[in-house]
């Protein structure tokens, strides 16, 4: 089953790929690898998840903005590659806004990590590290970037 059959099945619609928000470019590709820039929780320009884990907003909704910055980064990935079945992902880097003292950051970003192993399969496992940080850009309750490998 192709990756686009999957996302189907899924019920998943890849959203169009987000412009930056800055001086810099959506992804950059060395070799095999492409790496992308962090991606918000973002649909049609606008943040759909704002505001601090753990304070205005729950592990739950902190998971499903991770989803959509996956989303967002497999977007990214086709709009470079032309085709997401090529694509495995290599490291996950997850920052999520959150409160002190704020621990479940590992459960916010396995709202990405699941989401890319059922779109990818096998080639959607990766390495990752999650973090908490006391603030994002465009006040994002959580930022994605991605390393992916082509090939």
């Amino acid at each position: 089953m192709s990756v686009e059959e999957k996302l189907r099945d899924l019920n998943l619609q890849l959203p169009p790929p987000p412009q930056p928000a800055g001086s810099y470019t959506r992804a950059v590709q060395s070799g095999p690898l492409i790496f992308v820039s962090g991606q918000l929780p973002l649909l049609a320009g606008q943040i759909q998840y704002a505001g601090i884990v753990g304070e205005d907003l729950d592990v739950e909704a902190g998971y499903e903005a991770a989803k959509l910055c996956a989303l967002n980064a497999l977007s990214v990935l086709k709009a470079e590659t032309g085709d997401l079945d090529s694509v495995s992902i290599v490291r996950l880097g997850g920052y999520v806004a959150s409160a002190l003292g704020f621990s479940a950051h590992a459960n916010v970003i396995n709202g990405a990590s699941d989401l890319l192993a059922s779109v990818l399969g096998d080639k959607g496992i990766h390495a990752r590290l999650a973090v908490g940080v006391a603030s994002l850009p465009l006040g994002a309750a959580v930022e994605l970037e991605v390393i992916a490998a082509v090939g």
